[in-house]
């Protein structure tokens, strides 16, 4: 998924689900920001302070990082969760291990997921690591099928638009396929390029077992946005089972309408409509003015630090501690730590 959806339609969910307006922004800019945090490593200060981070995305179309294994840390972690097969923690899948660490939308390992998020909400950084987790959440539905690790399992060839034919016209298709299939390593759905993220695609493709899997990326996004709606609600409520309204019906027919009508393989263009509509009310909680900024003077960076450019060093300020990008990255290594570490090996994952 993609900015519309991690920041503008989390915002939209976070607000149908209760939460106001200062809240779901927080919640709707740390879901992006993982997308954007793609920096590791220390933080310096003047006054010989430090801060340590961690990244939770790799730059675009650096394979070298691909080709990384340790970037498993990344992206299971953040982007392709482990799904166990769909199964519950003590059942294994058929196909050996890699099979557990295919991404399964709403698996019981996602559940459990944002069930460690709740009960961990009365932590000072709890809307940012609610924000992660609601990145990891949904990319569960968009990502499913791949596996954040470089495995055949991730091998995919005769890729088949059944709509939208401008994104993959005629022999661009072909020769797309050719480097799909030969050029870019197997991690995650990069074979498969952008097209698992495009709200409005409805497309198919052969995957490593030879099997041809029909996507509907439409279906998959709102069961997506319903879910994430279930989670925010229950988040609130400080109940992972409490039942949980579903989304009306007016705000997922908006929802739907955005998802379909705004085709542009560019996320900005589709973000910003995301952006018009919920200024223009279109929603049940009414007109609300939504942004993003992960670089320049209006980022949560730049706020910490006083600039969002690399510097050797920072003057250090004693409210550098109660900033949301500190708290962002704070909640990032828990994030990290609960899914590696608590949340997988219960379902007998060692992957980190």
């Amino acid at each position: 998924m993609q900015i519309d959806f991690h920041h503008a339609v989390t915002y939209v969910v976070a607000r149908c689900a209760g939460f106001l307006h200062d809240d779901a922004a927080v919640i709707a800019y740390a879901a992006q920001y993982v997308d954007d945090a793609v920096t590791p490593g220390e933080i310096r200060f003047d006054n010989d302070a430090l801060y340590s981070r961690i990244s939770s995305a790799q730059k675009n179309f650096d394979v070298g990082d691909l080709r990384d294994q340790t970037n498993r840390l990344t992206w299971q972690a953040f982007h392709f969760l482990p799904g166990n097969g769909g199964l519950p923690a003590g059942a294994d899948p058929p196909g050996g291990f890699i099979e557990k660490l295919v991404c399964t939308p709403g698996s019981p390992v996602a559940r459990d997921m944002v069930r460690t998020c709740i009960a961990e909400r009365d932590a000072p950084r709890s809307l940012h690591r609610l924000g992660i987790t609601m990145h990891t959440y949904a990319d569960t539905w968009a990502h499913q099928g791949f596996a954040g690790i470089l495995n055949d399992v991730n091998k995919i060839t005769d890729v088949m638009e059944i709509s939208h034919e401008h994104v993959l016209p005629g022999g661009l298709a072909g020769f797309r396929d050719h480097i799909l299939r030969d050029t870019l390593p197997p991690v995650g759905h990069g074979r498969a390029l952008t097209l698992p993220d495009l709200p409005f695609l409805n497309w198919q493709y052969r995957n490593g077992e030879g099997t041809t899997i029909n996507r509907d990326n439409t279906a998959f996004f709102l069961d997506a946005a319903n879910a994430l709606h279930t989670a925010l609600q229950r988040y609130r409520a400080q109940d992972p089972d409490v039942a949980s309204p579903a989304l009306s019906s007016q705000d997922e027919a908006v929802i739907t309408d955005l998802f379909t009508a705004n085709t542009s393989v560019d996320p900005d263009p589709r973000h910003e409509a995301w952006i018009a509509a919920v200024g223009q009310g279109r929603f049940s909680f009414g007109p609300a003015t939504i942004h993003y900024d992960p670089t320049g003077p209006e980022s949560w960076k730049a706020a910490a630090l006083g600039t969002s450019d690399d510097e050797p060093k920072y003057p250090y300020h004693p409210e550098f501690l109660q900033t949301h990008w500190k708290w962002f990255h704070d909640a990032l290594q828990r994030h990290r730590l609960a899914v590696l570490h608590d949340i997988l090996p219960k379902y007998g994952i060692c992957s980190g």
